[in-house]
């Protein structure tokens, strides 16, 4: 047991992994609806509960090429606060994993040669991956003493535009996520779900029809020095002008 008066190491850093999710939304204009699945019970990080598709980035991902990059004021946003660029790895880690857990491509045609191993199956749909739909609206970093931490970001993106597969067409799933379903947006919030995901689930609900990039974005900072919430408002250039 530490006594009370020895020091608590402070958080390793390398420890939180850059991590995308993807908050896919359909019928927007009319009854929109959110795509979530549910965690297997024997799951390390967050057992059993219903969830937005998404996870870490991989080592490739930043290599990945994009047939679209996500635009701005996105990019700018997310190289606010964030060590390095990390635009283009978390735009091909929110494909991937959208791709991987749901079997929906985020994609425009074209043949890939020689893609990276977690890329394959992806590239065999004769399409590269496009980032340009995806819109940043949320970033959260993982409470201390969890099992696992993250620095997430949270990505909209319109399903009805952007997804060039069958919407209902979940065949080429991994099983991490089970019971994949459209939720009506106001009803996604009865599901059994971990806070933070409320909280972005409500933050989506006030503004699911516009589609534009938020006014700033919210950030959950929780790395034990600054536990803090911020907002990010994206680069600004020498005229005082937000990118």
């Amino acid at each position: 047991m530490t006594s009370p008066n020895t020091a608590v190491p402070a958080v390793d850093k390398s420890q939180i992994r850059n991590a995308a999710t993807v908050i896919a939304l359909r019928d927007r204009k009319t009854e929109p609806k959110v795509l979530m699945g549910q965690r297997g019970s024997k799951a390390v990080f967050m057992p059993n509960k219903v969830v937005f598709p998404g996870g870490a980035v991989d080592p490739g991902d930043a290599q990945v090429p994009l047939a679209g990059p996500i635009p701005e004021p996105c990019a700018g946003r997310l190289l606010e606060e964030a060590e390095g660029d990390l635009v283009t790895a978390l735009a091909a880690a929110a494909v991937r994993e959208l791709w991987e857990e749901t079997g929906l491509v985020l994609g425009r045609p074209g043949t890939w040669e020689n893609p990276p191993p977690d890329w394959t199956t992806f590239a065999a749909t004769g399409h590269v991956p496009d980032a340009s739909a995806l819109r940043f609206v949320f970033r959260a970093i993982t409470p201390p003493g969890r099992p696992r931490r993250f620095d997430a970001r949270f990505f909209v993106v319109d399903a009805d535009e952007a997804v060039v597969s069958d919407l209902d067409d979940f065949s080429a799933a991994c099983d991490e996520l089970s019971a994949l379903q459209w939720i009506p947006l106001e009803k996604a919030r009865s599901f059994d779900l971990p806070f933070i995901t409320e909280v972005v689930l409500a933050e989506v609900q006030q503004r699911a029809d516009d589609p534009r990039p938020p006014a700033s974005v919210p950030y959950f900072a929780n790395n034990n020095e600054n536990r803090a919430f911020r907002r990010l408002r994206g680069l600004v250039d020498l005229a005082g002008r937000e990118d």
